[in-house]
């Protein structure tokens, strides 16, 4: 017989409105969830609970879905990437600076668990997980209590400069095809595995790094499989010029012809469609196609607003129909942080504070997430979803005056106020505690594994430059006095 829990007369609750397809604030609400699933969120449910909670000074809110993030990969950057980029390259930094910094299995592990503990606490129950394959990988995923989708990268080529402003590929189409089955059988283990939280995504690595056979059989084994399949693609200057220089066409208008346009299709992250101002495109229809194939993008602005650049614009994506997902990228791993950012900086690429709200965004980091990995289970507080939401606690001093708990929550508070979190009906957080991973022992170990990757960055960069000069400090090191 299942467990039954009630979350009792909470002050508010995001629910999800099926009638209007919509996020709604209810008051006084109880929210009820038997083992995974959600049973009741309403007023007066007077059915028998095991286990019951005050609902008073809480607000209890979907758990969030992160469309796009490199958990393992990207936290031993922080500190040196922030403020990176090559201005010959458009200020993007993954030509130039990004392959300087590389991490051994146990790095990008502990880099993994760190991620993990800043994104449950952040309230993100659901994670596509865009990594490198490597042992420990789902075992850590599953310890976590974290729902994934394991998305092993694959990839034909590999960028590298020679000079600081010529983009230049290594080709190798035969390690293209065996980093695609090798990912497959990864993919076909995360489907398999016994804690039923994780599941599978096809994950190419960049649009102009695959040839297009790879790109498309791996279109056809997500579809085979009934999985997911995303693609960094209009993510810079330089891969747009690329991809016009070799087709003629813009990488979303090629991704059109191949046939990989469409339900079930993530792009990542096409800031530079056909009507970027950077672009001096003469045609516009890139929005259109995407809108119109019914085809997702993964909005991840933290880690691009660093280097100035803007999607353009949030509003007018929505507009056009796209459907819409929050991802974190890089670092930090914060799902309100990250929502922080793409409603302020939507309304700073319209100059209208109206164009979005936060609720366009709320919307985007829960069913919007959800529409994107082909889920109508996720992302909602409604009967028949997963079992996974998020207490935050109105009386957190950064939730005061508590008026519009939800624009206090992104715009002031962020992740401090969140209490607790459940996923699959599994409490995860507990009074703002992982209770799964030890972050403060991942954040010891990452540190350790960045100072060990440092070591070789003037071998790795072009120009010889030690990691002190590729990534000089903030401040100068000084000393006052004698």
């Amino acid at each position: 017989m299942s467990k039954t829990t009630r979350i009792k007369r909470a002050d508010w609750v995001i629910a999800w409105d099926a009638q209007a397809e919509r996020q709604i604030y209810l008051r006084h609400a109880d929210v009820v969830f038997a083992e995974n699933s959600i049973v009741f969120v309403g007023a007066g449910y007077d059915g028998a609970a095991d286990v019951e909670i005050d609902g008073g000074g809480l607000m209890v809110m979907p758990g969030l879905v992160n469309i796009h993030s490199h958990p393992g990969d990207e936290p031993k950057s922080k500190g040196l990437f922030e403020e990176t980029g090559s201005p010959l390259f458009h200020n993007t930094g993954l030509i130039e600076y990004m392959p300087l910094v590389r991490g051994d299995v146990e790095t990008c592990n502990a880099g993994l668990e760190f991620a993990l503990c800043e994104l449950l606490k952040s309230g993100c129950t659901t994670l596509c997980d865009l990594s490198g394959s490597r042992d420990g990988w789902l075992d850590i995923l599953s310890v976590s209590g974290i729902r994934a989708y394991v998305a092993p990268m694959f990839r034909s080529a590999r960028w590298y400069t020679p000079n600081g402003h010529e983009l230049c590929y290594e080709w190798s189409e035969d390690g293209g095809r065996q980093a695609f089955a090798e990912a497959l059988a990864v993919v076909d283990a995360a489907e398999a595995h016994p804690c039923g939280r994780l599941k599978g995504m096809v994950s190419p690595s960049q649009i102009d790094t695959c040839t297009p056979e790879l790109l498309q059989s791996s279109a056809a084994a997500a579809r085979e499989r009934g999985l997911p399949w995303t693609l960094h693609a209009s993510q810079s200057v330089v891969e747009f010029r690329e991809m016009v220089r070799r087709h003629g066409k813009t990488p979303i208008e090629w991704l059109d012809d191949l046939g990989l346009l469409g339900p079930g299709k993530i792009i990542a992250h096409a800031i530079f469609l056909d009507h970027h101002p950077w672009l001096n495109w003469p045609r516009w229809s890139d929005l259109e196609r995407l809108g119109d194939s019914a085809t997702a993008i993964a909005h991840c602005p933290n880690n691009f607003v660093r280097r100035g650049i803007l999607l353009q614009d949030f509003a007018s994506y929505r507009d056009a129909g796209v459907t819409i997902g929050i991802g974190t990228d890089s670092f930090p791993h914060n799902m309100i942080d990250e929502m922080r950012w793409a409603v302020t900086m939507a309304k700073v690429a319209t100059g209208d504070v109206h164009s979005i709200g936060v609720g366009d965004v709320l919307e985007a980091a829960t069913v919007g997430g959800a529409r994107a990995l082909g889920r109508d289970d996720l992302g909602r507080l409604a009967p028949g979803a997963k079992a996974d939401l998020v207490l935050v606690d109105l009386d957190h001093p950064a939730m005061q005056p508590r008026r519009d708990p939800l624009r206090g929550l992104v715009f002031s508070a962020l992740e401090r106020p969140v209490r607790d979190v459940y996923v699959d009906g599994t409490l995860v957080v507990e009074n703002g505690e992982v209770l799964t991973l030890d972050h403060h022992d991942a954040g010891r170990r990452l540190n350790a594994g960045q100072e060990k990757a440092l070591e070789g960055v003037a071998a790795r960069d072009w120009a010889g430059r030690s990691a002190d000069e590729a990534f000089p400090l903030s401040l100068e090191i000084g000393e006052i006095g004698s």
